[in-house]
């Protein structure tokens, strides 16, 4: 069988880490398999919020990665902030030191909401779309996928398929508007518009969306364009240990991935203080661990309540060492950000939670997506934002053994969803 070709623009791609590139290279890893040869377009020197060299590994030998300089504006981000240039630069609002320069840090917000529109990469567009135009002419797609945020990845595949009539896909891994933080970002009324201008047009002009979860793609179908579908993130069965690792020694509560400040709830570190001082049993084995950047808010919330001996911070480790400690925890810490779009929020690292065999605790709406992943899964419970109580009951029920889950989730499987993806991809080309 004749394989087709389709063209993914991503931001991300390895040497970057974290949820947003694994969507991708996963489904780039597995694509041949189902009768598509993926060719990456990414950038040659993206400014990163975290590097990980394992994540190198994954890029099929086969694969064409052309890459594109770019410039983006983080060098004077940097200087009128008082950062170091190797300071990387977080997503989420994210800050591992408290803000010193707070005008400062409020007018950067300012300037990026108002003059970077849709996102700080906007720079990398006009020169992307002339260097796909000279290579399209000499080869040809059957398809092209734009991955945002950033948006701006939207923006090129729009006037690439405009231009060359290839079918486009633009996948919604976060909201662009509907966004957590949008409502940080100080826009004035021009610049909102704009924001919603732009996006409703790729909505409109893409021939389908493709998004994370229910609630996402409802609100995407909403402003506009009926042909959204849901593809999930999941989770790769090869990057699994098939090997029985010992639980740490102490009963391990971790939160693995970026922690910030909408994370941040205060509910957790109320009920594990009470615990902590009603259970000696628990206090003399308890450990939590942070793996990965956190907030400087978190950390004086841990102070706050005298938590700080408990704690283990590993700031970074390579996503193969992260499969192994989600496997020795004990119980896996999902904090769902508490803001207006909490519902919809489907963090990658679920999958691959559940995957672990290790129960989960997602403290947010018990409505959410994700919570209906996880207990229809049956990988773990959720407990609302402010609910002390029922954290604590479920924190002691899996400290006593009181309560057993068995994850069932091989729909989630990275090659599954692939399949998924091809047959969508077949639906339009």
């Amino acid at each position: 069988m004749t394989k087709k070709k389709v063209l993914i623009i991503t931001y991300y791609w390895p040497p970057s880490g974290g949820a947003g590139v694994q969507r991708w290279l996963k489904f780039i890893k597995y694509l041949p398999k189902y009768h598509w040869n993926p060719t990456v377009f990414t950038v040659e020197n993206g400014e990163y919020p975290v590097l990980d060299q394992a994540l190198l590994n994954d890029v099929p030998d086969n694969i064409q990665v052309i890459k594109a300089p770019i410039w983006e504006p983080y060098g004077f981000y940097k200087k009128i902030t008082g950062r170091n240039k190797e300071d990387k630069i977080n997503s989420g609002f994210l800050s591992e030191k408290k803000k010193k320069a707070i005008f400062l840090e409020k007018l950067s917000v300012w300037v990026r909401g108002n003059f970077f529109i849709p996102d700080a990469r906007k720079f990398w567009i006009k020169p992307s779309i002339r260097m796909l135009s000279s290579y399209l002419k000499i080869n040809k797609f059957d398809a092209i996928v734009s991955s945002g945020p950033p948006h701006s990845t939207h923006l090129i595949a729009q006037k690439i398929a405009k231009d060359f009539s290839i079918p486009w896909v633009a996948d919604f891994r976060d909201p662009w508007t509907n966004i957590d933080f949008y409502k940080d970002l100080m826009l004035s009324n021009w610049a909102d518009r704009k924001h919603r201008k732009l996006e409703k047009s790729v909505l409109l002009g893409a021939d389908l969306i493709l998004t994370v979860g229910d609630t996402l793609a409802n609100e995407l179908k909403l402003l506009g364009n009926e042909n959204v579908h849901v593809v999930e993130n999941g989770y790769d069965k090869k990057d699994l240990i098939n090997e029985e690792l010992p639980l740490d020694e102490k009963f391990t509560i971790a939160h693995i991935g970026s922690f910030t400040p909408s994370r941040n709830h205060q509910s957790l570190w109320i009920a594990l203080r009470e615990i902590l001082k009603e259970d000696e049993l628990f206090a003399n084995k308890f450990q939590l661990k942070l793996i990965g950047k956190v907030d400087y808010s978190v950390l004086d919330s841990i102070k706050k309540y005298h938590l700080e001996s408990y704690l283990n911070h590993i700031p970074y480790l390579s996503h193969d060492l992260v499969i192994k400690q989600q496997m020795k925890s004990h119980l896996l810490l999902l904090m769902v950000n508490n803001t207006p779009n909490a519902k919809g929020i489907i963090t990658g690292k679920v999958f691959e939670y559940m995957a672990s065999s290790r129960p989960t605790l997602v403290i947010g709406p018990e409505d959410g997506d994700v919570s209906k992943i996880v207990q229809n899964c049956n990988a773990g419970i959720t407990c609302e934002f402010n609910d002390i109580p029922k954290i604590k009951k479920q924190i002691l029920d899996v400290f006593y053994n009181k309560i057993n889950y068995t994850p069932s989730i091989d729909q989630y499987s990275r090659e599954e969803l692939t399949m998924k993806l091809s047959n969508l991809l077949n639906s339009i080309s």
